[in-house]
């Protein structure tokens, strides 16, 4: 047994088969099933022609499915990819092209996206449709190519550096496919509360003498969150939960029907109409213990409000990256509107300034938060891009996240915000974190998106696109500038807005800054 997902998962079924491993809408199953049903999928995939280090696609909606292409596509040691079910022909085109995949599972939903689409992706050869039947010549229904596949195992010997890709990004340009070797992405997304892990028994050991917890991830899975929210809970012996598309209700539902008692969900972009639901109805949340936000920082605002409305649930914010894993905790009190500071959960983690050096606790100097050593390989066919993001400084390798940072004197570390997005006015650097929470603190104020447009002046000005409430009073350009600048200087103060009936996100959570760009130029 490796530290590989596959191996990991496989022993735990064999230690706990008939506790529960997954839950979504009226399916059920158990560590024993859940396995069972990989395997079958996998036998399919083998005679399918599926190879090791082969690429199979996932553009599925939330379910047991996608969790089994996942198992099954690592049990026979090929690399599972993620899909973003929103994409349109063009964009899922590039997708297709650029990770090589060779098999899709695809919901039947997709099927005229997918029709248009696979036929100009020469190295696609297989398609599964989940849900109904494709219109794809030789595409095979979900259930039809299970049948008649054994529930058995016997697949071959597995390595820790076999590759695991999660496709990220599209807010500033195409997506990319961050690879990772097995064991790299099992320590670096690791539970923060479990014990050090010497060796893979030790896992399967963890997961048989935990408690039955049931756990939920509310992203869709086609975000490298929630992929690593369903392998920590199998890790742990524990339950995961889907909803199938995100509806703020029906999470709240699916929590008090199947007692969870930890949620991950991503962002704002959540948590706002979820707390929209909690002021609207009522819900049985007493199984619910922790409340944690992962890929985007909850705003101080919305925070505060979902702290009022679940009084007895401990509300987490978590720091990391696709490429670097999950790395620090929020410290209590901090805020994007105050000032985001985290305490790393591990050593390897620091801030580098411009010469590639740690930068000495207490000194105000800004660099990029930094990891080594359980970081990603790179990005798959980019290697200047990864070049440039995973340099070598002193024989050691280092994953630049593009956070922009300075260490306290007490050894945490307080993040601005990204680099990319930083708008220079007049030499001063505005931080769109920074402003979109502190708008997001207005009552009337429902999402927000802040970036830069050019100024003949000050070389870029700030500029903001505002979604509001529709059932309440809309607040003036004036009233928001004053809202405004009883929190920010100045020159951090918008000075255009753009209101919009719906901001722009992926499904997420991550705010799509090209449209937020247009938007506001177009707005003037």
């Amino acid at each position: 047994m490796e530290f590989h997902q596959a191996d990991l998962f496989e022993a735990i079924a064999d230690a706990i088969g008939d506790r529960v491993a997954l839950a979504c809408g009226d399916r059920r199953l158990t560590f024993a099933e859940m396995d069972a049903e990989a395997n079958r999928l996998a036998h399919h995939l083998i005679a399918a022609g599926v190879r090791p280090g082969e690429h199979v696609g996932m553009q599925l909606y939330n379910g047991v499915e996608y969790a089994a292409a996942l198992l099954a596509t690592l049990k026979i040691r090929a690399v599972p990819v993620n899909v973003n079910y929103r994409y349109v022909q063009k964009e899922l085109l590039y997708l297709y092209q650029d990770s090589d995949i060779v098999a899709l599972l695809y919901d039947a939903e997709f099927d005229d996206r997918v029709a248009a689409t696979a036929p100009q992706a020469p190295k696609l050869r297989h398609l599964i449709s989940v849900g109904g039947p494709g219109s794809v010549p030789g595409s095979v229904e979900y259930e039809e190519a299970l049948a008649g596949c054994s529930t058995g195992r016997g697949f071959p010997p597995r390595s820790p550096d076999d590759t695991y890709i999660i496709y990220t990004g599209g807010t500033t340009g195409m997506p990319k496919g961050v690879m990772w070797s097995l064991r790299d992405l099992f320590f670096a997304f690791g539970n923060p509360a479990a014990p050090p892990f010497s060796v893979p028994q030790d896992v399967v050991e963890f997961a048989r003498t935990s408690g039955p917890m049931i756990m939920m991830t509310a992203p869709p899975l086609m975000h490298g969150a929630a992929q690593m929210a369903t392998f920590i809970a199998w890790c742990m012996g524990a339950a995961i939960v889907y909803v199938r598309k995100f509806d703020a209700d029906e999470v709240w539902r699916t929590i008090g029907r199947e007692r969870v008692n930890s949620l991950t969900v991503t962002g704002d972009a959540m948590a706002i109409p979820m707390a929209d639901a909690l002021e609207r109805d009522s819900y049985d949340l007493s199984s619910l213990i922790t409340y944690a936000s992962t890929g985007a920082i909850l705003t101080g605002a919305v925070r505060d409000r979902l702290q009022a409305l679940l009084p007895n649930v401990m509300i987490l914010d978590r720091f990391g990256s696709t490429e670097s894993g999950s790395t620090a905790a929020a410290v209590a009190g901090s805020s994007p509107e105050k000032g985001l500071r985290f305490s790393p959960d591990v050593p390897d983690v620091t801030v580098l300034d411009e010469s590639l050096r740690p930068v000495e606790p207490g000194s105000g100097v800004l660099g990029q938060v930094a990891r080594t050593g359980f970081i990603a390989r790179g990005y798959y066919n980019d290697p200047e891009k990864t070049a440039k993001t995973f340099p070598q400084v002193d024989g050691r390798r280092w994953l630049l996240t593009g956070d922009i940072a300075t260490v306290e004197a007490d050894g945490t570390i307080a993040v601005f915000g990204r680099g990319s997005q930083a708008i220079n006015t007049g030499g001063e650097k505005v931080f769109p974190e920074e402003v979109e929470a502190v708008l997001k603190g207005h009552p009337d104020v429902y999402d927000a998106v802040v970036t830069g447009v050019p100024d003949p002046r000050w070389g870029s000005r700030v500029a903001a696109v505002v979604q509001l409430y529709p059932d309440r009073p809309a607040p003036s350009s004036e009233e928001l500038d004053a809202h405004c600048r009883e929190s920010l200087s100045g020159y951090k103060v918008p000075r255009a807005y753009a209101f919009v009936p719906e901001i722009v996100r992926s499904p997420t959570g991550k705010a799509d800054y090209r449209w937020a760009k247009e938007t506001a130029a177009a707005a003037g």
